[in-house]
């Protein structure tokens, strides 16, 4: 019976120490069932064949090797998209849509803003903004051609494509512009950091997007020659980063830099505004 299955899967995963055992359990299953959540519980006494059983039982393996659900899934949910994720992308996070809120905030008296995201892996943050502000045109560029294979199929998946353009390009390009506003979610993992991470980030994600390498400090620098004056550049950084990424603006002559709180309440978020006058 379902229900049998459901109790299988959340012991099994629960033995492998994950702590989210009974989500988990639901959302693979349900996955494997083509159900809704809701569906599990009103028919937990259905009987199932062999291989509803077999397909439950595999995504929950996969699971239960530590492989992060959002990846056995294939999708995940941000703000009010459904994004396709794999192992070529990081897995969009709730602290990312606190940078989306202030990205947001900065735009929204702006009728047609133009926005660069630097380093989009899966699109999210592009695909959050353009789908939230109705005339925003978003410029999404990222190092990796597989991480930009994923967000076209994200971009597949909407009606933006007449607002969101991706572009293979690094940091030792020109950012083009100008723009009003430059975001990004770069690397900020030390590798010390990274042995200390669950294995389902140190072992799936992919570590060109995790590993801090100088990447933060090279996004503000370039992005002060893609900015209009006025323009606003919004960085998600590390959990102890926030003062020390404060003072970098600062020191970079942002002015109006401030860091913001996530959802738990920690500062991820910092941002400042590049005047021209104060230009290096």
């Amino acid at each position: 019976m379902l229900g049998e299955l459901l109790a299988e899967g959340e012991r099994h995963l629960d033995e492998r120490g994950i702590d989210t055992a009974r989500l988990d359990t639901d959302l693979l299953v349900a996955k494997a069932l083509g159900l809704t959540r809701l569906e599990l519980y009103l028919d937990r006494d259905r009987v199932l064949s062999d291989e509803e059983v077999a397909a439950g039982r595999a995504l929950l393996e996969r699971r239960g090797r530590r492989e992060p659900a959002a990846y056995v899934l294939g999708e995940w949910g941000f703000r009010r998209l459904t994004l396709e994720v794999d192992p070529r992308v990081l897995i969009p996070r709730p602290g990312t849509e606190t940078v989306v809120e202030r990205c947001l905030g900065h735009l929204r008296r702006l009728e047609k803003p133009e926005v660069l995201d630097v380093g989009t892996g899966s699109g999210a943050i592009a695909l959050a903004i353009a789908d939230e502000h109705s005339g925003a045109h978003v410029t999404a560029i990222d190092a990796s051609e597989d991480a930009l294979a994923v967000a076209a199929r994200n971009l597949g998946r909407t009606a933006l494509g007449d607002r969101v353009r991706l572009a293979h390009r690094d940091l030792a390009e020109p950012l083009g512009g100008p723009y009003d506003l430059a975001v990004s979610n770069p690397p900020y993992v030390t590798g010390e950091e990274l042995r200390g991470l669950e294995p389902e980030i140190r072992e799936w994600e992919p570590m060109v997007a995790l590993v801090d390498r100088g990447q933060t400090e090279a996004i503000a620098r370039a992005a002060r020659d893609a900015l209009r004056p006025g323009g606003w550049l919004v960085l998600e950084v590390g959990d102890s980063r926030g003062e020390a990424t404060s003072r970098l603006l600062q020191e970079l002559s942002y002015e109006e830099v401030q860091a913001s709180p996530d959802l738990t309440g920690r500062d991820r978020v910092v941002e400042g505004r590049w005047v021209r006058s104060n230009r290096r």
